[in-house]
Parts: structure tokens; sequence; C-alpha cells
């Protein structure tokens, strides 16, 4: 039986620690074949978390629908490029790597 679970901006007000602890939840419970629905206003986790269909919505309308790679292929066939070089790290990784790998206790 498929269960199906609605979070509704889970990582809002999360450290970075604790917004990766969760991802992984999130990853370990679609792996036992639960459907999990997550809302967000962070482009970086829709993308990630994503695994079929997401909706852009503007003022209450859905102006696109589909998978975060479609979405990303069609926006790179209009010719745009992203103007900044990105780095293989960002200054999350900086926060985990200096205060540690899990959550902590304290």
């Amino acid at each position: 039986m498929n269960h199906a679970s609605l979070l509704d901006e889970p990582t809002t007000g999360l450290d970075p620690q604790a917004r990766r602890s969760l991802w992984e939840l999130v990853k370990n419970i679609r792996a036992r074949g639960a459907t999990v629905i997550i809302t967000t206003h962070y482009m970086d986790e829709a993308e990630y978390s994503a695994r079929s269909v997401v909706p852009i919505i503007d003022a209450g309308n859905i102006i696109e629908l589909n998978s975060p790679d479609q979405l990303i292929d069609k926006l790179l066939a209009t010719g745009f490029e992203r103007p900044k070089e990105v780095k293989r790290a960002n200054l999350e990784d900086v926060f985990i790597h200096l205060t540690g790998h899990s959550l902590r206790e304290d």
C-alpha cells in the first residue's frame, strides 16, 4: 500500500544540518514506497527533491508544469546562461563541514 505525506515548507527556519537530515529522512520515506508532496519557496529544494512534476505558481496561477530537468532544459534552449560561475560547494557545505555532519544533541 502506498502512503502519501504532505510537507508544507518543512525546512523553513532549519539550520543546514537539520535541513540535510530532513532531506535524508524524506529520501528514506520514499525508498519505502511512500509518496511525499512538498511545498517550498526554495528553488534548490524543489530541484533536488522533485522526482516527477513541479508546478511553477505565480499569483495563484500555474504558469508551468513539468519535471525539474525538463524545466531547466527548456530554459537552456532559449539561450539562457547563468551570469556567475557556480562553485562546486556553497556556504551550506562550509557550515556542515565546520560544524559536523550530523545533528548534535546539545
